[in-house]
């Protein structure tokens, strides 16, 4: 019976060194990884409006990427999109969902395949929209625009009719 014993105890103790020991693994694992994270969150991105980099897109329209590539499947983006006044973007969707803040001027947004102006809502500085992926919609800049958009790329634009491609019409990308 003793040896019985000693033999339990001995499981007994093997037991819990081994899940302890995994259980301390564990634990020093967060801790290691933990404090690289909050690092990485204490000196991620800051982009002030000065430092942001504007780019041609078509003519009426300029954009700037902050963050991420819109391009890359599986990547989280931020863009801003800097629209002249009365600048129109034609019916159109895109594969994923879009989120849409506006920062100045007033977007007006509508959905559908076809461009209607009275069937739109006006989205002033402040404002916010999600179009889920797919989902077809229009706009135009009243007064100078500036929208933030973000996802998680890749992030395509989709005409609902190709000939108006702004791109195409003007040669730009």
């Amino acid at each position: 019976m003793k040896k019985y014993l000693r033999h339990t105890n001995l499981v007994v103790i093997i037991l819990s060194a081994l899940v302890y020991s995994s259980f301390g693994i564990t634990l020093r694992q967060l801790s290691v990884s933990q404090p690289m994270a909050v690092e990485a969150q204490e000196h991620g991105k800051k982009v002030t409006p000065e430092a942001v980099e504007w780019k041609p897109r078509w003519p009426g329209m300029d954009i700037a990427i902050l963050s991420g590539d819109p391009t890359k499947e599986g990547a989280p983006f931020v863009i801003r999109l800097k629209l002249r006044d009365g600048l129109t973007v034609p019916p159109h969707w895109h594969p994923i969902d879009e989120n849409l803040t506006v920062l100045s001027g007033t977007f007006r947004i509508g959905m559908g395949e076809k461009l209607d102006r009275a069937a739109t809502t006006a989205l002033p500085a402040g404002s916010y929209s999600l179009m889920p992926k797919e989902m077809r919609h229009f706009g135009w800049a009243e007064g100078e625009t500036i929208l933030q958009l973000h996802g998680v790329g890749a992030f395509k634009t989709f005409w609902v009719n190709p000939a108006d491609d702004p791109a195409k019409k003007t040669g730009g990308n």
